[in-house]
């Protein structure tokens, strides 16, 4: 079991054996639709066959009338797969990948290669999430087990006319089973290496003839697949519990009504951080007592070092109603929710065992949102239906974190100070010089233990949403729909951020002028008076009271070389310390010149001919865009933009040190063109789909090593290909296949962190992946019990895991020109391929207990899902490892 950096060697038989099942299985559904046909006396189709009932349009439709490419998951498969969260739904949807890195709630999505990094709390998922109807603004509030769910659907593309908010990418739609009129109900254990512990269930039945309920809850505790080499913890647990309730009213009439509360907690150590490659700051860690993980020696990466566990707290609830009435052939539907979300974290910054940095409560936020949707359907037997609705969204988001020295941090800014100045430099002289020139004494200031960047920021968003399809017949087999939504954001967001240290918040530009002041006169006054060297000071006092006129043009002509000379780096000598300004000033907004709002506004549209070529056979094309909202950088690198920076410096209003950054993000307009066959026929199914998809000004987060920066992409464009299949081999043998090919590139990127990307293929898109299942589900004797036999094979092609590495990017000390190429060839030594095997075996007694033996990445793949810039480590590379092999037990009854 090791990791390897730069992925298994590509699989060409894989690829080969994806190529042939795509050709193979509508092949195969064709014959065996022509054998049925022909044969009256063919097999028939086993009664649990491919008619899938799904509400991606937000109507029930079997999956083959819905032209809309949307993969649906069903329990039985998350049950039988032991889907944990929706991160392992990854395994079985090739176009989702999902990606947990810097924390548990640091959870992202993407579809297609589109999404959003879940590590800056400002930043609203391209990919929406929603539950029961409900939308999830963050992943945070969806990681917790899956307790009765009925299915997921994961809509692909841009999904902006039906739902109310930033669905650019695609949406990933969770639902659960209602409420049932008849007592049943179901309870779950099981357990696994790691100690892995999961108990969990519901129950459910009438409470009268009108009225039923349901309750579920569940625990799920895991030690960690890592350990802390500094004290012996456990890291990437699992200790999370959730209960969930609903109530339902229907007694046949025009009305339905459905309340559902849930509420959930997640208290773990999340996440291990490797050091994927250590810099010469190892030794000076070292040196000091500090241990670091050095992946190079540790390939199996086991054991991480860190002085700071990295606890995680979450607590997430909410509430939420749903009304259906029916007025003959309309039907409204109306959707309130309420929820909200606390998060907590304590993080280890450097990520070694010395207490050098940490970020003690590196992430508190509270997160409440209030949602509101109401739409009108019609079900008319002519030619023309509609649906048309609004949404409203509110919420609010209030966020804090911060970054703290620890009590070795200032001898190891020592040591690498000696080592930046050859020894010439270390703290304490640094803190004298200072002192004398700037007439402050800072003796025992600089790099002090507690100082650091504190940050809060509160941020208002309220949205609503027009939206609203129109299908018409134009013939029996063919149906034309156009959609449309008008969509309105508005953001506030008021920062609260201080830097308390003291060495961030020295101007060297002006302490170098007096340093260049003071040598040039020194050196002036030295020559005139034919010293040889610089004069004391003693001497200059003596020249200017004896020669004032002589000494007021030397002084004058020194000050303008030194105003002239401030800011070049082989003048002054305190521009080379730059780098040691970890963490200088933010300026706190709204102010004079940013006013830190947005109100935005956009109209999305839609449009499809859908063709039923015969009962068995659908075709569509359509043409789609989407939208999200802009959004603000809730970091601690929450920055003014260049031109707001320079009217800042103009006005003189900029804050000691102030650079320029990213505040906020411009907001995301997608487009795509779709073209899809969906065919069922008795014993197979297959739906294969080809789209060129493209988002302009796609928001991009890009961790620098001390910070997020925030910027928009150009353009970023993908065509796919997209196949997925089912064949009935037998009543007993069911096999399946899903891939997807994708060739998604920068068309503009400019002014990525890392250089021009315009050209470049996006990082962490794979161009192929693929599923591969087979289960076997055979009655065995005449009691009616069964034996299930499941396995899928999970594959992703080789993909450079990041853009570029920000660390490794050099910079002219003359000019400031940036040399990106460093950068990137950094980062493409670092590649990710999955081949990820899982498997379980089910007897089903028929009385309702089944008992199961399950196993996930059985192969044990170990890759690196992303890979940063180290923390204040030079060149150091650190990276966020895949979970290991996991296998289990479970027992299930079913009543």
């Amino acid at each position: 079991m090791k990791f390897n950096a730069f992925g298994r060697s590509a699989s060409v038989r894989t690829a080969l054996m994806a190529g042939a099942a795509a050709m193979v299985l509508p092949a195969a559904a064709q014959a065996q639709d022509a054998e049925d046909e022909a044969d009256d006396s063919a097999v028939a189709a086993p009664a649990n066959s491919n008619v899938i009932i799904v509400t991606a349009t937000k109507r029930e439709q079997t999956l083959q009338e819905t032209p809309v490419a949307v993969s649906v998951t069903s329990s039985e498969a998350i049950e039988q797969a032991q889907i944990r969260d929706v991160a392992d739904l990854a395994t079985l949807v090739p176009s989702l990948r999902v990606s947990q890195n810097q924390s548990s709630f640091a959870t992202s999505y993407s579809v297609r290669g589109f999404g959003t990094d879940g590590n800056n709390i400002g930043l609203e998922p391209s990919v929406a999430m929603f539950v029961d109807g409900v939308y999830r603004s963050r992943a945070v509030s969806q990681i917790s087990d899956l307790p009765d769910i009925q299915r997921v659907e994961v809509l692909r593309g841009p999904q902006s006319t039906l739902f109310g908010k930033n669905a650019s990418a695609g949406v990933i739609s969770i639902v659960t089973k209602e409420p049932q009129f008849d007592f049943g109900g179901m309870v779950e254990a099981s357990y696994g290496n790691y100690d892995a512990m999961v108990v969990k269930g519901f129950v459910t039945g009438p409470i009268s003839d009108s009225f039923a309920f349901s309750v579920g809850g569940g625990i799920n505790k895991r030690d960690g697949f890592l350990t802390n080499g500094a004290n012996g913890d456990d890291i990437n647990d699992r200790d999370r519990w959730f209960t969930r309730g609903q109530l339902l009213f229907d007694n046949g009439g025009p009305l339905r009504v459905r309340v559902i509360g849930d509420y959930d907690k997640i208290e773990e150590r999340c996440c291990g951080v490797l050091n994927v490659a250590p810099s010469a700051e190892i030794g000076a860690i070292q040196l000091l007592g500090g241990q670091v993980n050095d992946f190079r020696n540790n390939p199996d990466g086991d054991v991480v070092f860190t002085d700071v566990d990295p606890i995680n707290n979450v607590e997430n609830y909410g509430i939420s109603g749903q009304v259906d009435y029916d007025f003959g052939a309309l039907g409204l539907t109306s959707i309130t929710a309420y929820r909200k979300t606390q998060l907590g974290a304590d993080q280890d910054v450097d990520f070694t065992s010395l207490p050098a940095v940490s970020g003690a409560n590196i992430g508190d936020a509270d997160i409440e949102t209030f949602t509101q949707e109401l739409r009108i359907a019609s079900d008319f037997d002519g030619p023309f239906n509609f649906l048309i609705g609004g949404y409203y969204f509110d919420e609010r988001v209030d966020t804090s974190d911060q970054i703290v020295y620890g009590s070795a941090f200032r001898p190891y800014a020592n040591l690498l100070l000696q080592g930046a100045t050859g020894g010439t430099q270390t703290v304490d002289s640094l803190e004298a010089t200072l002192s004398a020139l700037n007439g402050t004494d800072y003796t025992g200031q600089f790099f002090a233990e507690g100082q650091g960047f504190f940050n809060n920021i509160v941020q208002d968003n309220e949205a609503f949403s027009i939206f609203g399809n129109v299908d018409f017949e134009i013939t029996d087999r063919l149906v034309l729909t156009l959609g449309a939504n008008y969509t309105k954001d508005k953001k506030q967001i008021v920062t609260n951020s201080t830097s308390t240290d003291v060495f961030s918040n020295i101007d060297l530009v002006s302490s170098g002028n007096r340093a260049i002041f003071a040598q040039g006169l020194a050196t002036q006054v030295g020559t005139l008076l034919g010293l040889g060297r610089p004069a004391s000071q003693t001497e200059i006092g003596a020249f200017a009271a004896a020669n004032p006129a002589a000494f007021g043009q030397v002084s004058a002509g020194v000050q303008a070389f030194a105003d002239a000379n401030q800011a070049d780096p082989s003048v002054n000598p305190f521009l080379a310390l730059n780098p040691f300004q970890f963490l200088p000033p933010m300026q706190n907004c709204p102010n004079a010149v940013e006013d830190c709002s947005t109100n935005d506004d956009d109209w999305s549209w839609n449009v499809r001919l859908a063709y039923e070529v015969s009962p068995t056979l659908n075709v569509y094309a359509s043409w789609a865009t989407g939208y999200k909202a802009p959004s603000f950088n809730l970091s601690r690198d929450s920055r003014p933009l260049p031109a707001d920076f320079a009217a800042l410096q103009a006005q003189g209003l900029a804050v000691t040190n102030l650079r320029p950054g990213t505040r906020f993000a411009n907001a995301e307009n997608s487009e795509v063109y779709e073209v899809g066959i969906k065919g069922n026929w008795d014993r197979a199914a297959a739906n294969l789909t080809f789209f060129q998809q493209a988002i302009e000004d796609f928001q991009a987060n890009t961790f620098t090593g001390t910070s997020f920066i925030l910027s928009n992409a150009g353009k970023q464009e993908t065509f796919g290909i997209e196949f997925d299949g089912q064949v009935y081999a037998s009543d007993a043998l069911t096999l399946s296949v899903a891939m997807t090919y994708l060739d998604a590139q920068y068309d503009s990127f400019v002014a990525s962190p890392v250089g021009d990307l315009t050209g470049e293929p996006v990082a962490g898109v794979p161009e192929l992946s693929a599923v591969f299942g087979a289960q076997y589900n055979q009655e065995i004797n005449s009691r009616g019990d069964r034996v299930i036999l499941r396995g899928d094979f999970s594959y992703a092609s080789p993909v450079q895991v990041v853009d570029g590495l920000t660390n490794y990017i050099v910079i002219d000390p003359v000019t400031g020109e940036r040399d990106f190429g460093p950068a990137r060839a950094a980062a493409a030594a670092y590649k990710r391929e999955v081949n990820s095997l899982n498997a379980s075996f089910t007897y089903a007694f028929d009385m309702g207990l089944e008992l199961t033996v399950w196993g996930r990445n059985l192969l044990d793949d170990r890759y690196l899902t992303t890979v940063f810039p180290a923390v204040a480590q030079g060149e150091a590379i650190s990276g966020y490892p895949n979970q290991p092999r996991t296998y289990g037990v479970a027992a299930r009854f079913r009543f």
